[in-house]
């Protein structure tokens, strides 16, 4: 723990607030890139076109650089909620971790489950009934609490960042404590 007059500060702890922001922001942007352009691209595919494309998409996704991302992200907001417990902007950390641990529940199970559906042999016309409007759906909610979380992250560093320089420059005092010189 460092001490800047009198505010005592974890030295990891802006580490993992600023990287569950980053992790957040990756998965806003991953989600939102899906409902901007992916999935508008397949729209325009014929049935079996976007039954094997989205099944293809959704075998690959399962790699060494997406999931520690996805996993990491539910983690490290975590993290970062627990480190602020006592620490300015505190409440933002803890509104961007739920937001983010929202967004988590939505995809294992909202969109995973349709992803599963769609991996079985089937119609692909029917497959693609049952899939396209919901699994839209869910991606654009789990598309704005990613992005809710991102915001809400970054705000929490703020306000950290914001006390940290106002106690170094000695605007924020200790609290006195009773019997003791100010």
């Amino acid at each position: 723990m460092a001490e800047i007059n009198g505010v005592r500060r974890s030295r990891t702890a802006g580490g993992v607030l600023v990287a569950a922001t980053v992790a957040t922001g990756l998965m806003a942007g991953t989600f939102y890139v899906f409902a901007c352009a992916v999935m508008p691209a397949l729209a325009r595919s014929d049935d079996r076109v976007y039954v094997d494309v989205m099944r293809d998409i959704n075998e690959v996704i399962e790699n060494a650089v997406f999931l520690p991302v996805f996993l990491g992200a539910l983690v490290l907001a975590g993290l970062a909620g627990w480190q602020s417990r006592r620490a300015p902007g505190r409440w933002w950390v803890w509104a961007g971790a739920t937001a983010y641990a929202l967004a988590f529940l939505v995809t294992v199970a909202g969109n995973v489950p349709l992803n599963d559906a769609l991996a079985r042999p089937g119609d692909p016309a029917a497959l693609r009934e049952r899939f396209e409007d919901p699994w839209l759906a869910w991606n654009a909610v789990r598309a704005a609490l990613s992005t809710l979380a991102t915001g809400c992250l970054a705000a929490g560093a703020a306000a950290r960042v914001r006390t940290m320089s106002w106690a170094a420059s000695g605007v924020v005092r200790r609290e006195a404590v009773p019997g003791s010189p100010r």
